[in-house]
């Protein structure tokens, strides 16, 4: 995958529009790429709009010109990490050949990201009190693209006919929890060895 700063593709909550310019799409990028160090180094609390310019190697007024706080470019990191991670995965996916082996396909791809991308959970759980309504819209969308393939493969036969949202959620919760173990703690363990074993479960439970 290529990493962040090399793109200039950018997706911004509600109230914000991404720069009609790619000069200003590039700058917006540099801005939140900075952010996403500024933030993960220090938390949110810590960190400092004048950190973020300096590390982005743009003017105070640059920035203003895109955000009007520090709270406005955590949200706007928030989802537009949300969507690097939904971009990530997201091919991997439609490439599988039925549901059960999309879900497998996710989690790898997703343990991929995560260990290049290890910040990501410092900043999604910090969200949770410092941007509650991005925190929640984070889970929400995901959830929600992974219960209409749970509802696609259903419609196929390739999974239980009632498979809905609750099983949606119990995958993502599943799959945090494993990116957390298995890309953030210890990345030692192939993510397709991972992805696999969790698969298992998902088709055949813990049955004996």
């Amino acid at each position: 995958m290529a990493k962040a700063a090399a793109t200039t593709a950018t997706t911004l909550p509600p109230g914000l529009k991404a720069p009609r310019t790619e000069r200003g799409r590039k700058t917006m990028r540099a801005i939140l790429d900075a952010a996403r160090q500024e933030f993960s180094d220090k938390g949110f609390h810590d960190a400092s709009i004048i950190g973020i310019t300096q590390r982005a190697g743009v003017a105070l007024g640059s920035f203003y010109t895109y955000f009007e706080s520090k709270d406005e470019v955590f949200r706007a990191l928030v989802s537009d990490m949300s969507a690097q991670v939904r971009d990530h995965v997201a091919p991997h996916v439609i490439a599988a050949p039925d549901a059960l082996a999309a879900e497998g396909a996710g989690l790898s791809s997703f343990l991929e990201f995560v260990r290049a991308h290890k910040e990501i959970y410092r900043i999604i759980d910090e969200a949770e009190f410092v941007e509650p309504a991005s925190y929640r819209t984070h889970y929400e969308t995901t959830a929600a693209r992974i219960t209409q393939r749970l509802e696609a493969g259903a419609a196929r036969g390739e999974v239980r006919a009632d498979a809905g949202e609750v099983h949606a959620w119990a995958i993502m919760g599943m799959n945090v929890f494993l990116g957390l173990r298995y890309g953030v703690w210890d990345d030692s363990s192939a993510p397709r060895e991972v992805a696999a074993i969790a698969n298992d479960m998902i088709a055949n439970g813990l049955k004996p």
